[in-house]
């Protein structure tokens, strides 16, 4: 039962994920577009680490936790990260892209979860990584699949946060010292 609905559930998280990137990509008319391959590297490292992860996970039995419940609150995880990540990308609106983008007419978004966190979309999307390890309840799925992802995360957010800053400049410099990059109080 709870490999099934894990499965369910990991279908749903994918496919989202590849309808917003067949749906959300910047056009040529945007003003400026600077991934530097980042959203190559993110699901070159997707596309390698999860099923790698899971292979190993069945041949290493390294538990998290003797707990029962884990794998259910790494499956809630996973639906709270995708509901989280699709708040900030409703809120972001036309603003939001796949790839690192800035609009023509674009602005720093400063309400809702962008009141408090410059990168809730990516903190959404950590947390459904991070509850797909717990769901496994094996620590070789976080080594192998949640830190190269955090990688490849954090790495986007630097090329991202040096577009915001060179084209909104002090704004976007006065913004950050407002907000916290992923996690409030702490990073």
């Amino acid at each position: 039962m709870h490999s099934t609905l894990h499965l369910i559930i990991a279908v749903i998280w994918v496919s989202s994920e590849i309808l917003l990137s067949r749906l959300l990509r910047s056009s040529q008319s945007d003003k400026t577009r600077a991934d530097k391959q980042s959203l190559r590297i993110i699901w070159i490292t997707i596309m390698i680490a999860l099923p790698l992860a899971h292979l190993l996970s069945l041949q290493l039995n390294w538990p998290i936790s003797a707990s029962t419940l884990l794998p259910d609150v790494g499956l809630g995880m996973i639906i709270a990260g995708m509901l989280f990540r699709f708040t900030a990308i409703y809120t972001l609106g036309r603003y939001f892209t796949v790839d690192v983008a800035i609009r023509t007419d674009h602005k720093i978004v400063k309400f809702g979860l962008y009141r408090y966190l410059r990168h809730p979309s990516y903190l959404g999307m950590l947390i459904s990584f991070l509850g797909n390890a717990l769901a496994f309840n094996n620590w070789i799925v976080v080594l192998i699949g949640f830190l190269p992802v955090l990688g490849a995360v954090l790495y986007r957010m630097k090329i991202e946060e040096e577009l915001l800053v060179s084209n909104f400049g002090q704004e976007y410099i006065d913004y950050r010292k407002e907000t916290w990059r992923l996690i409030p109080f702490i990073y």
